[in-house]
């Protein structure tokens, strides 16, 4: 009888136990859609998928990111793709990425001084051409910057100022710079989206202001 007593008392001890295990397992943490990045005293709201370097994906103050992003998308590499009858053509060109620097400029000359008082001294003296709104200024040869064109487009709501290497054995590249007070931003695209160079000046537009919005 005791030992009946005993297996009932068991039975009920181990049943207890069971109905009190914790059944929970932990989750774990999703990785940030934004981190907080400051530069040159500036908050920028980043998405992780977007730095390309491991050691920069961290919140707080930095010197420097280097971002990139899809075109025209503008996603973070990695990010799910909606792609529809009517953009599958553009989705194409998604494969192909915007790439962003961030910088503080420590009071370096700024893209608009180079602009107006470095590059005049080395343009080509044949005439700029003009096409769909957008003016190519060549380089001479053996200056610093041969082998290359000044792209610069103004026009009510699309403006575009680019420094871009000719195709050669490896297609050309362009560079975009902008200044916000006490950064640097660099842009970096391939020369022949130049075909689509309001599309471009938008995507740059639209850049800058989904970093620097509270949520983008």
């Amino acid at each position: 009888m005791a030992l009946l007593s005993g297996l009932l008392s068991i039975s009920a001890a181990v049943l207890i136990a069971y109905l009190l295990w914790p059944t929970w397992r932990p989750v774990p943490s999703e990785q940030p859609v934004r981190l907080p990045i400051t530069i040159g005293g500036i908050l920028f709201n980043i998405p992780p998928q977007a730095i390309r370097e491991k050691i920069q994906r961290q919140s707080g103050p930095q010197e420097r990111v280097d971002l990139s992003f899809e075109f025209p998308s503008l996603a973070p590499p990695g990010a799910p793709k909606h792609v529809s009858a009517e953009t599958a053509e553009a989705s194409e060109e998604s494969i192909s990425r915007i790439f962003l620097s961030i910088a503080e400029h420590h009071g370096e000359m700024g893209p608009q001084t180079r602009l107006q008082t470095i590059y005049p001294r080395y343009f080509d003296a044949t005439p700029a051409t003009i096409q769909d709104g957008l003016k190519q200024q060549p380089f001479r040869d053996g200056t610093p910057y041969e082998h290359e064109d000044l792209m610069i487009a103004d026009e009510q709501g699309a403006k575009l100022v680019a420094r871009c290497s000719r195709d050669s054995e490896t297609p050309g590249t362009c560079l975009s710079e902008r200044r916000i007070d006490t950064v640097d931003l660099t842009f970096r695209f391939p020369r022949q989206w130049l075909s689509r160079w309001r599309d471009v000046a938008s995507a740059m537009d639209r850049l800058v202001v989904q970093l620097q919005g509270p949520h983008g």
